[in-house]
């Protein structure tokens, strides 16, 4: 158990080289967690940032007592940053964000308030502000997606998303599986997501990570690994012991 156990609600910040977000983030999330209907932290995880921006997350951690984070020795990947984010974490519930604040933490109420009894709340971009090139290989690629796993998401690569944490710890994220949440949640006995619609904002400081390889390329080769995934998914109910 680590300090976030003191907390009900998790956000979990993956970044890397956004030092010119870190002060817009830290007003945002401090704001946020203040009037955040459940008692919330934030655990940044920064993915071996080379552009200072550590440094300036370190700083604003001593600045803030629900603030938290967890540096990596060199870059490792989104969805590495994000399971390690998920792996330390001890509350009941996390969610996550991109450090680029396109989305709004504010937006995590709606979440929270839709999550019920499902497993994961996971976030709609009503509105894009980005590209039309952006938009329509986010469009191609959530269409490829579905065509594979058919579980219904209609955006996954939106980086707003509220889990229970026990769910959570059982996905088998591997590199560029933070895009399948939705259907890894499926997986689960039991496991079940809902959507809900939330704001989109243009990005105003650093540089998107993602281009035309990693927004099309990839997701489609990962699609082959879900397939190969999905009939192998471990699911197990203990029904007694003696540990305790």
């Amino acid at each position: 158990m680590n300090r976030t156990s003191q907390y009900s609600f998790t956000v979990i910040v993956p970044l890397y080289n956004e030092a010119e977000n870190v002060p817009a983030l830290e007003r945002s999330l401090s704001s946020y967690i203040a009037a955040c209907p459940e008692k919330a932290c934030v655990l940044f995880v920064d993915d071996g940032s080379t552009d200072g921006g550590g440094k300036l997350i370190k700083e604003a951690c001593s600045r803030n007592e629900a603030f938290f984070y967890i540096k990596f020795d060199r870059n490792r990947g989104l969805s590495a940053a994000l399971k390690a984010g998920i792996d330390y974490c001890d509350s009941p519930l996390c969610g996550y964000i991109d450090a680029d604040l396109q989305t709004d933490p504010r937006d995590f109420d709606l979440l929270l308030a839709a999550l019920g009894g499902h497993s994961l709340a996971t976030g709609v971009r009503a509105s894009r502000n980005d590209s039309p090139s952006k938009r329509f290989q986010s469009r191609f690629a959530n269409a490829w997606r579905r065509m594979f796993t058919h579980d219904g998401a209609r955006d996954t690569g939106c980086p707003l998303k509220v889990l229970r944490t026990d769910a959570a710890k059982r996905l088998p994220l591997f590199k560029g599986m933070h895009r399948f949440i939705p259907a890894l949640v499926l997986l689960q006995e039991g496991g079940s997501f809902t959507q809900v619609e939330v704001s989109h904002r243009p990005r105003t400081a650093g540089k998107s990570k993602f281009h035309l390889w990693n927004r099309l390329a990839g997701p489609m080769a990962d699609c082959f690994a879900y397939l190969w995934m999905k009939p192998r998914y471990i699911n197990y109910t203990v029904e007694s012991d003696n540990l305790s």
